[in-house]
């Protein structure tokens, strides 16, 4: 279980700094595993501004830009299109290692001009894939600062072991339960507003009775979202937990599943056929998943299905078919209690032919 220093603050009022919140969790029975600090893969970068620009003498592409950096000024031979006097970007210096690119940035002379140094895009610096120009930073960047706090990653991230048993501890809300019941800071309360749904559903959902009678669904219909990209801050957070940012919808199901140890799912409410039937799998049947991989499924696996094709592994991941992409949708949130015995066992089989594939 992975969760941010700044995370486990929104649920806990605690002066206690990183190692005494570390010392504490072991104390519980929460085994720290690791803490990764990403400042320590930023610390060479700083912010800089590009005073000037002139042409290469030898490559129309390429441009020759001053720099006014924390060591002066310095010249960079740079590319990118969108690179402007006045503009506040990120410079690495000779000697600094590139996270994106996996090198060592060395003094090179690019056709015939010194480099004395590289700025950088979001896919140099790991942020995401945009490579098309160089990172344009805040005007009022403070020239010589480090970027940590520019890119949102000054957050230490912590690891915890959770055994069988510490199911409670899944999300950050109950870690911090946790510690406030061991007397290292004080659990905020958790401001929930009561919403009243709208629509009714018209799409008939029903559990068939092959399935575990220790289960509860609940679902609500919302309609016309316009989905969108997810916000930096919550990017941020889902990124340094090792989960891939998707869209809007599908985040904000990943983050409160994190967040509170609510697991939930969002269905295209049109692009289901008929109805939903909560039952158990096929042999032969198989779903293509939300990941782009296809599964195969089993008896012992727990399903939903729509005119009898499966749409979505219950409690582990979602189908392609019904998922939520960037059009304007009326969406079926899930929020379901399923047996863990069997929840387990699915996940484990997943994981199993995922790991094959790899």
């Amino acid at each position: 279980m992975k969760f941010t220093l700044s995370w486990l603050k929104d649920h806990l009022t605690t002066s206690a700094g990183l190692d005494e919140i570390c010392d504490k969790l072991n104390m519980i029975g929460l085994e720290v595993e690791d803490v990764f600090d990403p400042s320590e893969i930023y610390k060479d970068f700083t912010i800089c501004e590009v005073s000037s620009i002139k042409k290469h003498p030898d490559a129309d592409k390429l441009k020759i830009c001053t720099l006014n950096t924390i060591n002066g000024m310095q010249d960079v031979v740079c590319g990118a299109n969108n690179v402007k006097e006045g503009m506040k970007a990120v410079f690495a210096p000779e000697g600094s290692y590139i996270p994106g690119l996996s090198m060592t940035l060395q003094a090179t002379k690019i056709r015939g001009v010194k480099s004395s140094g590289m700025l950088l895009s979001e896919r140099e610096l790991s942020l995401s894939d945009e490579h098309d120009g160089i990172l344009e930073l805040d005007p009022k960047s403070q020239i010589g600062n480090n970027i940590y706090d520019q890119i949102n990653k000054s957050d230490p991230v912590i690891e915890i072991s959770i055994t069988p048993n510490r199911s409670d501890a899944l999300g950050v809300r109950g870690i911090a339960r946790d510690l406030s019941a061991a007397n290292i800071g004080k659990l905020k309360p958790l401001k929930a507003t009561k919403i009243i749904g709208k629509y009714d559903i018209q799409k008939e959902i029903k559990i068939n009775k092959d399935v575990e009678s220790n289960i509860y669904a609940s679902f609500r219909l919302i309609k016309n979202i316009k989905n969108c990209e997810s916000p930096r801050w919550l990017k941020n957070r889902l990124e340094a937990i090792g989960l891939r940012p998707i869209n809007a919808l599908v985040d904000v199901t990943n983050y409160l599943t994190y967040d509170l140890n609510r697991p939930l799912h969002v269905f295209d409410y049109d692009k289901i056929n008929k109805g939903l039937e909560i039952r158990k799998a096929k042999a032969g049947e198989k779903i293509l998943a939300l990941d782009d991989k296809e599964y195969n499924l089993s008896r012992s696996h727990t399903i939903f299905s729509d005119d009898n094709n499966p749409e979505s592994i219950a409690g582990i991941i979602g189908g392609k078919r019904t998922g939520c992409n960037m059009d304007p949708v009326n969406v079926l949130v899930e929020s379901a209690v399923w047996d863990k015995i069997n929840i387990a066992d699915t996940g484990r089989g997943v994981k199993h032919q995922l790991r094959r594939e790899i």
